[in-house]
Parts: C-alpha cells; structure tokens; sequence
C-alpha cells in the first residue's frame, strides 16, 4: 500500500461528498413526507455539501415547522418568497430531484451516507485547526491537547457547529419540554438527592449546573456527597461519576456501604463488625453492584484529564451526575499568579464542563480553619 507523502497532504482535495446520496434524500422527502422524520433524526442543514441543497433542505424544515406538505409546488412556493428560487437550480431542479429516486424505501441509508461524509468534514476542519495551532506554537501542550479531544469528542457525538441557534427554533422545544414536565407525577425533574426538603426547593440536581459544597475539614462533605450519589445512583437509575482526589476507591465504597447498610463505618474500617450487620451488608453491596457508579482515584488530576475521562464516560457509559472531592487537590495551570486564582481557573472549567456535559457537577471545597479564629464584625 502506497503510503501519502507530505506533498501529497498539501495538495488541495474535494472534501468528503456524495451529491447523489444529498440528492436522494431530498427527492424521496419530496416523494413521501413521511420521509421528513427519519431525515430529522440525522440530518441538519450543515449535513449537506452542496449550498443549494441546504437552502432546499432548510425550506423543508420551515414548512414541516408549520405543518404544511412538502412537494414540488409548496416547496417552490416557498423558495420563490424568499428569493433562492434560482440559487438552487429553479423549479427544473426540484423536478429533476423527483425524478431521481423510485421511492423512499432507502432513505434511512442514503441520510446516514450524507451524515458520515459531513462528519468526515467536520474531522477534516478540527485536525486542520488542530494541526494549525500545533505549528503556531501559540497554544500550551496541555490546551492543545484539550482542544484536540473536545473536538474530536464533538464529532463523535455527532454534534456539528451551528453557531448561533435563532430563538424562533428553540421556541417549541423549550414548550414541548415544559409540556412533558407537566405531565410527570413526581415533581423531581432534575437529578434527587434523597434528600426531600432539598429536592422540594431545587426539584433536583440540574443538568449544566456547578454545586459547590463547602465545609471546613471533617465535617462531613464527602459523607453529604456520597450519599447523594448512592441515592441518585440506586432509586432513580443515574450514571454517577466520581474523582476522589482524597481517599482510594477501597474508602470510597467502604463509606458507601457503610452508609448504605446503616453500619458503623469505624467497625467497617476495623473489621469489628456485629454478626447482624452482615446480611446488612451482603444486601448492601448486592444494591451498590447494581449502580452505575465510575470512581477514578487518581491524585493531583488536572482539569484537563478530568474533562478528558469525564467525556469519556459519557460517550461509553452516559452520565447523569459528577462529583468531585475535591477542589483544592485539583492542579490548575501552571501560569496562575497564584493559588486563589488557580482555584477561580478550576471552578471556571468545572462550570464549563457542567455546561459542556449537561450534567450537574457536585464540587467539594474545603474551608480553611483560619474561619474559626475570625472574629464577628
């Protein structure tokens, strides 16, 4: 096999497309509308190559918005009112798109062609910006890195770049979401805590929001968060993450099961334990062996290697909820004038990671001893 030679890279290609596959799919919509929705479940405007099958393809979207029907004469209509009639080959080419498909019996196939070549694009861009910063050399090692996985992280997600999302568009999905909410009977509708007065106030842990527990040194954070994510993790089915900076993974699950069985977590630590307390146990451990809980206890971790294994997580395993304890074992950058803003820099990333993930993340701070000493003003 002929490997590719630096000369060959530099060389200017067609990116990744496939018209007939773009084609097709707008046709069999034509067609048959019921095609529309099958399109939707993989396609956006960005997925086509060609400009003027993203204006066809964003006129379909706007008269499926209103329930109109999608077929030669309507989406002429329409193309024709806003002055892109022409741009995309006139009413010749619409028919010329009928013409090139028997039905729509493929078109689950041909819009999954169209979205893996948009995506290949999408990886082509990311590794040309990748490869760009790399030789600028303006960009550190470890944020070069960060923005190589997020990127990569976004394609495969399936999540192309649309900039800016008009209003209009977010409208009824905002609506549809409050309508769905209405109809639930628990008023949880975030993440629970087990903790009843709490969930009554916040309806839950909610997704992309940053909580930050904060307490002096054992006062009970890391038993507060725990069980918190045994809750979560146990009675509402969720995919925990937890970074334990502190302790192992061995003491992570020992106060879980201690809290979980309702033994004496000192008993547990020395082995002293009441014979009654085992089969407290044993149903203990059977119910946290059933959890989806992901403990990482590597020390010192950066925000970026969080970011990186919290991703992840996500793609392999979903995740409703993160924890982290705590914040002040966490390393920051490098260039941070100094430890305060390190910590600023580290509460920032973590809102952005909540934000990035849609989860809700449960930070751990701990408080200096120097409070107590402070005297009231």
């Amino acid at each position: 096999m002929k490997s590719m030679s630096a000369a060959d890279l530099s060389q200017p290609k067609l990116p990744p497309q496939n018209l007939e596959a773009e084609q097709s799919v707008l046709g069999a919509v034509l067609l048959d509308n019921s095609a529309m929705a099958k399109a939707l479940e993989l396609l956006v405007e960005e997925s086509f190559y060609r400009t003027s099958h993203r204006k066809i393809y964003r006129a379909m979207l706007e008269l499926s918005e209103v329930g109109e029907v999608i077929d030669q004469i309507t989406l002429t209509e329409r193309l024709k009112a806003q002055g892109e009639i022409e741009a995309v080959g006139g009413a010749a080419y619409l028919a010329e798109l009928v013409q090139s498909v028997a039905s729509s019996a493929n078109i689950r196939y041909h819009c999954k062609i169209v979205r893996d070549k948009a995506l290949l694009r999408e990886l082509i861009h990311a590794s040309t910006e990748v490869l760009t910063r790399g030789y600028e050399g303006t960009s550190s090692v470890d944020d070069l890195l960060d923005f190589a996985e997020q990127s990569v992280f976004g394609i495969v997600q399936g999540k192309l770049d649309r900039s800016f999302t008009p209003i209009n568009s977010i409208i009824k999905e905002s609506l549809d979401l409050v309508d769905k909410l209405s109809k639930r009977k628990e008023h949880v509708t975030g993440v629970p805590t087990g903790f009843y007065d709490l969930d009554d106030i916040t309806a839950g842990l909610q997704p992309s929001d940053l909580i930050v527990i904060a307490g002096r040194p054992s006062m009970g954070k890391t038993s507060l968060a725990l069980g918190m994510a045994t809750h979560a993790a146990i009675h509402a089915s969720a995919v925990v993450g937890i970074f334990s900076l502190e302790m192992s993974k061995p003491q992570i699950v020992l106060r879980m099961l201690s809290s979980e069985a309702r033994v004496d977590s000192h008993g547990l630590r020395t082995g002293k334990i009441q014979k009654e307390d085992w089969w407290r146990l044993a149903e203990a451990a059977g119910r946290l062996e059933q959890a989806q809980i992901f403990i990482d206890d590597t020390g010192g971790i950066t925000v970026q290697q969080m970011r990186g294994k919290a991703r992840r997580l996500k793609a392999e395993r979903g995740l409703d909820l993160l924890i982290v304890d705590y914040l002040q074992l966490m390393q920051g950058r490098s260039d941070s004038e100094s430890r305060q803003q390190e910590i600023s820099d580290i509460s920032r990333s973590l809102k952005a990671l909540a934000k990035e993930l849609n989860v809700p993340v449960i930070a751990l701070s701990q408080l200096s001893r120097a409070v107590e000493a402070r005297k009231p003003p």
